[in-house]
C-alpha cells in the first residue's frame, strides 16, 4: 500500500467515526456553536455568562478571557467572579435542556436557544427561540416545563437531525 492510500484510508476511517451516529446524538446534548473556542472546544450559550441571570437578573456577554469548560462545552464569562462561581458548581448555572430551547423541548425538538429570550425560574435558566416562542412559554410556564422535563429524558441523546 503506497503512503497515499494509507492516508486516504485514515482518512476515510476518520470521516466514518466523525459521521458515527454516536459521536453525532453525543454532540446534539449541547446548543453550542459548530467553531471552536480558544479551549478548543465549541461555544456555549451563544457566548453569553450564564452566571449573570442568577447573579444580575440579567444577560451579560462574557469574554474569551474568562473561559470554563463543562462537559465539553466552552462557557464564557463576563468576570473572573462569576466564573469561580460557575467553576465551583456548573450544574447550578448552566440552561436547562443543554441550553436548547425549552418550548421546542416542550415538543420533542431541539431548536436554537437564544439567551436574549430567557426566563431563570427556581433558580434555574431556560432559554427560547425567538421572542413569539418566549411569549407562548409564559401562557402555561408550569406545563411548558413539565412537558419538557417528560421529553428532555427521551430525545437528549437523539441528534438534531433525527428529531
Amino acid at each position: 500500500m503506497t503512503l497515499f492510500q494509507q492516508n486516504l484510508a485514515s482518512l476515510c476511517t476518520a470521516i466514518s467515526l466523525a459521521s458515527s451516529p454516536a459521536l453525532v446524538g453525543a454532540a446534539d446534548e449541547y446548543n453550542a456553536s459548530t467553531g471552536l473556542t480558544a479551549a478548543g472546544k465549541p461555544l456555549g450559550l451563544h457566548g453569553v455568562d450564564p452566571v449573570a441571570f442568577n447573579i444580575i437578573g440579567n444577560r451579560a456577554l462574557g469574554r474569551a478571557e474568562f473561559t470554563e469548560v463543562h462537559d465539553g462545552v466552552a462557557y464564557y464569562f463576563s468576570s473572573k467572579a462569576n466564573a469561580k462561581l460557575f467553576k465551583k458548581n456548573p450544574e447550578a448555572f448552566i440552561p436547562q435542556y443543554g441550553g436548547f430551547c425549552t418550548y421546542g423541548t416542550s415538543v420533542g425538538k431541539k431548536f436554537d436557544g437564544d439567551p436574549k429570550f430567557s426566563a431563570v425560574i427556581d433558580n434555574k435558566l431556560y432559554v427560547f427561540l425567538n421572542e413569539d416562542i418566549f411569549n407562548a412559554f409564559q401562557k402555561d410556564v408550569a406545563g411548558t416545563i413539565q412537558k419538557a422535563e417528560k421529553n428532555w429524558s427521551k430525545i437528549k441523546h437523539t441528534a438534531v437531525s433525527e428529531l
